[in-house]
């Protein structure tokens, strides 16, 4: 039996993520501190659909190559994590009563998911379920959260995917060491602060009140699978562990984690 797992949010980047020495070290590094989970469990910023939607459970599933302009050699990766049917029966029976599910077998794991997957876990022998995020509204995915926490005490880690900056229409300088834009500094400095003080209004609110906006978010579902990891956490007025600071393309690669 794992032992218990936090919730994590995880800024996820791009294919390239593999490139960049700091940001593999800093995941190698949380995943070794972390204990071995018994099954993973992702909300990816990439993948929108309602009701509910659980993905495949089959690793012959062809993974999602939903980036677009990249080297051949990142289409050419693979990562056929064991199919998780248990943990999907699990959502399901968490689900009834309060939201409706289906399933989707032909989607498999898309780059939010699969991407840092490859980093934390190279030897990919943890099985691995992808869901959708059924709704943008935080409120909603606190509550989803809430529901999927029990799957922690079976060993289970659940990943929110997505990125604490995504203002990509705004950026100037697309290398990977660019100065961040002053947008995406505020934000961050700003998720940062109301994470410390445990301000899950604030952060629900951050449309309204995050400085930044909406430049740091024109769209807002890469922030949103941080209000499934608040959800999932014994308390979401936490202050949780800031594992991961910094920037990549002048975004904020900011990730916490949650008990």
């Amino acid at each position: 039996m794992s032992d218990r797992l936090p919730a994590v949010f995880l800024s996820h980047g791009a294919p390239p993520l593999v490139d960049s020495d700091v940001w593999v070290a800093e995941l190698e590094a949380w995943a070794r501190a972390l204990p071995t989970p018994s099954a993973i469990l992702v909300v990816s910023a990439h993948w929108e659909a309602a009701p509910l939607t659980i993905g495949s459970t089959d690793a012959r599933t062809p993974l999602t190559y939903d980036f677009w302009g990249f080297p051949d050699r990142f289409y050419d990766v693979t990562y056929a994590a064991p199919g998780a049917a248990r943990l999907a029966a699990d959502v399901e029976r968490l689900m009834r009563g309060a939201e409706p599910v289906r399933h989707d077998p032909d989607r498999r794991l898309d780059h939010g998911a699969y991407v840092p997957l490859t980093v934390m876990y190279p030897d990919a022998d943890i099985p691995v379920l992808q869901v959708s995020l059924p709704t943008l509204d935080p409120e909603r995915l606190v509550s989803l959260g809430e529901r999927l926490r029990p799957l922690r005490d079976d060993g289970v880690l659940i990943l929110g995917s997505g990125f604490t900056t995504h203002g990509l229409p705004f950026l100037h300088d697309w290398t990977p060491d660019a100065a961040p834009p002053g947008w995406s500094v505020d934000f961050d400095e700003w998720v940062s602060e109301r994470m410390a003080a445990g301000d899950v209004d604030a952060l629900i609110d951050f449309r309204a009140k995050a400085p930044g906006m909406p430049y740091a978010h024109p769209t807002i579902e890469h922030f949103a699978p941080l209000f499934v990891a608040l959800g999932a956490s014994d308390d979401p007025g936490q202050r949780p562990n800031q594992v991961i600071d910094g920037y990549w393309m002048g975004l904020a690669k900011r990730s916490v984690e949650l008990v």
